[in-house]
């Protein structure tokens, strides 16, 4: 059989709690840290950013929070997402493993995000919140914002990397669509974004430039709050909606996956299939193996420093301890716009230091070769990100058959590449090129890390 197989849900089986993996650690992760005193933050230094009960669930250690009912009912739109068996991958392949992923493409804005957008959004007009602002690399988390916005009359502003803003027009029409302001950054209308310009006037931006843009505007004003689509603990939670569907649906296959694969940036769409199974062997299960995969020219899990760093380039933010190429490190202008992040998730880098998860980096040419032969196979084609999933899956299917062994791997397609095609287009024209990063700036970003007491 070389036909693709779907497994779904009923509306009325989307999960009705977020799985919180702080309270299966073997160890608490770290305390976040104010910049100035270097001491733990409490949530009134959180209030000018975010409304109170995302600040709960960030500091929470209760293994399941209930999703809101308003939010189950939008999730409906495109939730459950299915968890697809890739035969004919499989077959172009010869592996005898057994391929799946879960696809996240179907969702309004095309990728994971709403899973954090909506309630995010929700959140803040329950707080009574009208404007919101945020950064976004390759445009699905701003185009995910300004869906939500627009589904609850929130104003949003979206701070777009420059050299993504360039590359993907239609990221920015679809914001501007759902009514959001996009902005190129580093831009002229925030004191954060002058400083960059003033030194490189041609930066091609970095999320944590963006972060920096963004947090200004909602720190210096009081009705505008500050919305993040990776990294922090609430949105990996948020996240979290994509593998408890995926436990189920492997229940319903009546397989288990040995496997688990997802690209990485900042660690949401990671987290989000990750952490469930990786409670479940928490817990008492089988061990199962689970790779976060990352672009080789911005390696913040297998080249960074595991250290007390700043979310962003011009240290607004609080301090947290992460797997990170320094604050100050701009990555090259490769096609992954997404994952274009100097540092990792806490909770991600956690994990990772407790060595209970993989790391992997792949250059992008490896990464279109594999999207290319996972759409000619499937039929989806896979957003940039998701690329460094499926080469890795790719491989581990072919180490599968290398060494005879039948195993079930799962992959998270985090999002399709329909407003991607110009990555797609300088691959086929063999313009896509291998990038890498220049290592005297690496340096030079690590030696400025903060210097924190050993916490």
């Amino acid at each position: 059989m070389s036909d693709q197989v779907k497994y779904t849900l009923e509306e009325s089986q989307i999960p009705k709690f977020w799985y919180n993996i702080v309270a299966d650690l073997p160890k608490p992760p770290h305390a976040v840290l104010h910049p100035g005193t270097k001491q733990p933050v409490g949530p009134s230094d959180l209030e000018p950013l975010f409304p109170m009960e995302l600040i709960l669930q960030e500091v929470s250690a209760e293994r399941e929070i209930e999703i809101p009912q308003p939010v189950r009912d939008i999730f409906r739109m495109w939730r459950p997402s299915p968890l697809i068996r890739a035969r004919r991958l499989e077959q172009a392949l010869g592996t005898p493993a057994k391929i799946y992923f879960k696809y996240e493409g179907v969702s309004p804005a095309g990728s994971h995000k709403p899973n954090t957008a909506v309630p995010q959004a929700w959140y803040n007009k329950q707080a009574g919140v009208t404007k919101l602002t945020t950064e976004t690399g390759a445009g699905q988390w701003g185009s995910s914002l300004a869906f939500a916005g627009s589904l609850f009359d929130i104003d949003v502003t979206v701070f777009q990397v420059r050299v993504s803003y360039d590359q993907k027009p239609y990221r920015r029409a679809l914001m501007e669509t759902y009514g959001a302001r996009c902005i190129p950054s580093p831009s002229n209308e925030t004191d954060s974004g002058r400083a960059v310009l003033k030194e490189h006037p041609d930066s091609p931006g970095s999320l944590g430039i963006a972060i920096s843009e963004a947090v200004e505007v909602a720190a210096k004003n009081p009705d505008v709050k500050y919305a993040l689509g990776s990294v922090l603990n609430h949105v990996m939670l948020h996240q979290t909606i994509i593998g408890e569907e995926a436990i189920k649906q492997f229940e319903l296959a009546g397989d288990d996956p040995d496997v688990i694969i997802a690209c990485a940036g900042g660690g949401s769409n990671f987290a989000g299939l990750a952490f469930p199974f990786l409670g479940l062997n928490l817990r008492g299960g089988r061990r199962r193996r689970i790779i976060a995969v990352e672009p080789a020219a911005c390696p913040t899990l297998t080249r960074g420093k595991y250290a007390y760093d700043f979310g962003d380039t011009s240290h607004l933010t609080p301090l947290v301890k992460m797997h990170t190429l320094g604050s100050t490190f701009i990555p090259p202008g490769f096609h992954a716009g997404g994952l274009r992040y100097h540092g990792m998730g806490p909770l991600v880098s956690h994990v990772y230091d407790l060595g209970l998860i993989e790391a992997r980096a792949y250059q992008q040419t490896a990464c279109f070769d594999a999207g290319v032969k996972f759409a000619r196979a499937e039929g989806i084609i896979p957003a940039p990100e998701s690329t460094h999933a499926v080469r890795c899956a790719i491989d581990e299917a072919l180490r599968c058959k290398a060494e005879g062994k039948a195993e079930t791997i799962v992959f998270n397609l985090s999002g399709h590449g329909h407003f991607d095609m110009g990555a797609y287009i300088n691959y086929f024209s063999g313009k896509l090129v291998d990038q890498d990063y220049d290592e005297a700036e690496l340096a030079m970003a690590l030696a400025g890390l903060p210097s924190v007491a050993a916490q």
